[in-house]
């Protein structure tokens, strides 16, 4: 019985049930803060252990872990995992069958669970708060706080909900968690969870294995293509911003012979259930997805990211790439834009019918996506000062920092477009003003007699690219907007175009050259795994063997078994006893009970 359990030290809890010899970064005092009964909210980067925050204490406190999660799939992989743990883990959703639901109620009613998930709606539904309060109760954690605030991304209203814990719960500790919040974001979900006094623990955004890149879109498809090219085997997530494309792009992989499937919103609840088992099995995938896919993705090993239409915020696109590299190991990230994703985002944002305030904030959050994705210093220095933390040094592993880029004064080139914008009576495309700077009398030139203006010809010393370029920098700049209800049309945006006209500000230009091709990443940094040798490699793929029979013999994913990491250390040192083999980082006491045996054979076998 939970009430009966002898109270033990978090770092021997960690030894022993995670297999971990001691705690990362904030993790220690975040855990101490808890136990000892107070409340907290911590922010803490995808893959720094923000889990263990909450799964230790639970274990050290008298009562049940109670974890507020918003999606089903996270949900189950955090229970199959604790499970492997030896933790008496649970979770109540919708998507149960009936057994395990009964199961799982009987369990709690008999004080038998250490940690039980559950999601927002059934906490303040169904009876579950007057259940709980027959039920000694540890803490309450809640997992993906931003979802509280109205400032962040994923907002989901049922989270402000959860302010009347205290009221039912006096003198429980509260734990919200988050990897994405800004400083607005941060005071908002203490507000909204009537948090007033929790500490704040705030660790670095910064993930040294994300290697951040972006680049203007100049064939979609075929750069996306190239990208995965040096991707073989590897398993990913392409982001695009409606549903339609999502099972366009998903097809024109499959037909290019790579497994990718498409995955959003509106899917049949089994094809859902269907794309998230593949994902979860371990096979070498490409998913093709809105947002609606993401949340809760607890697969370690996704080597990349990539994005085919501009996040909303820099906080969607930072919890989006932070879906890669998990484990650690080296990962890729690359944002695919162009002055249409960029008309057509101020656009929703104008038509949206938020209030004005929420508006002004949302707006200043889009600049900052915008302001990003031309960014010519430091990528990732400008991403993590929105956060609010300075980066001392540039990052050494975004695309600016491989290859600084040049930027030249382009402001009479930019007064050039801007005038034949307004010359042509601001109703043309991008293509048409080109080929008036350039010169070229084309049909549509000439039927207009915009081959008779002053400004035709004057920019045919440059190449269609340059200029394309310099249109989507203005339309960024914000001098340059998009009809995107009508036909696409340029238009002038009079309070930023003018000061450029009247030469009062400069427009620098980021040239556009060809970026060095990145190669499949190695994990040469500092502090990320290495790979196995060329001897260690046949024994790594001959436990990837043993896991893949095992999860299937289970039906939980491979990574709830053992990580890669794992697996690599365990294929370097080769252990020869149960007693070596508990020593290796991520393999506790429970799993070396399980597993310890059958690991040793492999072993022996690929000896």
């Amino acid at each position: 019985m939970l009430q009966t359990r002898i109270p033990e030290d978090p770092a021997a809890v960690l030894r022993r049930v995670f297999g971990f010899p001691g705690f990362r970064g904030q993790q220690e005092a975040v855990v101490q803060h808890v136990i000892a009964g107070g409340d907290a909210l911590v922010l803490m980067p995808t893959g720094g252990g923000k889990s263990l925050c909450y799964q230790v204490p639970a274990l050290c406190r008298p009562g049940m872990g109670v974890i507020v999660s918003p999606l089903i799939a996270l949900m189950d992989d955090q229970v199959a995992a604790l499970r492997q743990l030896g933790v008496n883990a649970g979770a109540l959703h919708s998507d149960l069958d009936p057994a395990e639901a009964r199961s799982v109620t009987r369990d709690l009613i008999e004080h038998q669970l250490d940690l039980l998930y559950v999601s927002p709606e059934r906490l303040l539904g169904n009876g579950t708060l007057e259940r709980l309060a027959r039920v000694p109760i540890g803490l309450f954690a809640i997992d993906e706080a931003h979802c509280v605030s109205q400032w962040g991304h994923e907002f989901r209203p049922e989270y402000r909900g959860l302010a009347c814990l205290p009221e039912h719960f006096p003198n429980v500790p509260r734990i919200a968690l988050t990897a994405t919040a800004d400083p607005r974001t941060r005071s908002d979900i203490l507000s909204a969870l009537a948090m007033p006094e929790a500490e704040v623990f705030l660790s670095s955004f910064h993930r040294p294995n994300l290697h951040l890149a972006a680049a203007p879109k100049l064939g979609e498809s075929a750069q996306l293509l190239e990208f995965l090219a040096r991707h073989p085997g590897d398993c990913g997530i392409v982001y695009c911003g409606s549903r339609a494309k999502t099972e366009r792009v998903a097809a024109r992989l499959v037909e290019k012979g790579m497994p990718s499937i498409a995955f959003h919103a509106g899917l049949e609840p089994q094809q859902k259930r269907d794309a998230l088992a593949r994902f979860r099995s371990g096979e070498p995938l490409v998913v093709v997805a809105t947002i609606a896919f993401g949340m809760g993705i607890d697969r370690p090993d996704v080597r990349f990211v990539v994005h085919l239409d501009m996040p909303e915020s820099p906080e969607a696109y930072y919890q989006q790439i932070g879906r890669a590299g998990r484990d650690g190991d080296p990962a890729d990230t690359l944002l695919l834009y162009d002055g249409q994703d960029i008309a057509r985002a101020r656009h929703w944002l104008a038509q949206s019918a938020a209030p004005e305030t929420q508006k002004r904030v949302m707006r200043t959050k889009l600049e900052e996506m915008i302001g990003l994705t031309e960014a010519v210093a430091c990528r990732t220095r400008s991403l993590l000062t929105c956060f609010g933390e300075d980066l001392p040094t540039p990052c050494g592993h975004c695309d600016n920092c491989d290859a600084p880029p040049v930027t030249e004064d382009a402001s009479v080139a930019a007064q050039k477009v801007l005038s034949a914008v307004y010359r042509t009576n601001q109703i043309f495309g991008a293509l048409h003003i080109i080929a008036v700077l350039r010169g070229e009398a084309t049909e549509a030139v000439v039927r207009h007699r915009h081959d008779q203006l002053p400004t035709f010809g004057v920019g045919k010393e440059h190449g269609i690219p340059y200029w394309r370029g310099l249109i989507r920098q203005l339309i960024a700049l914000g001098a340059l907007d998009v009809d995107t209800a009508g036909h696409g049309g340029l238009f002038l945006v009079q309070e930023k175009a003018r000061p450029i006209l009247r030469g009062e500000q400069h427009v620098m230009l980021r040239q556009e050259s060809p970026r060095r091709a990145r190669g499949v990443l190695r994990p040469d940094r500092p502090g990320l795994t290495a790979a196995p040798g060329p001897e260690a490699a046949g024994v790594f793929e001959a436990l990837r063997a043993w896991r893949a029979t095992e999860s299937r013999t289970q039906s939980v994913p491979p990574y709830v078994i053992f990580h890669d990491s794992v697996l690599r250390e365990i294929a370097a040192i080769r252990p020869a006893s149960l007693d070596e083999l508990g020593q290796i980082k991520g393999v506790g006491a429970s799993k070396l009970q399980r597993y310890g045996v059958p690991v040793l054979e492999v072993l022996r076998a690929a000896a």
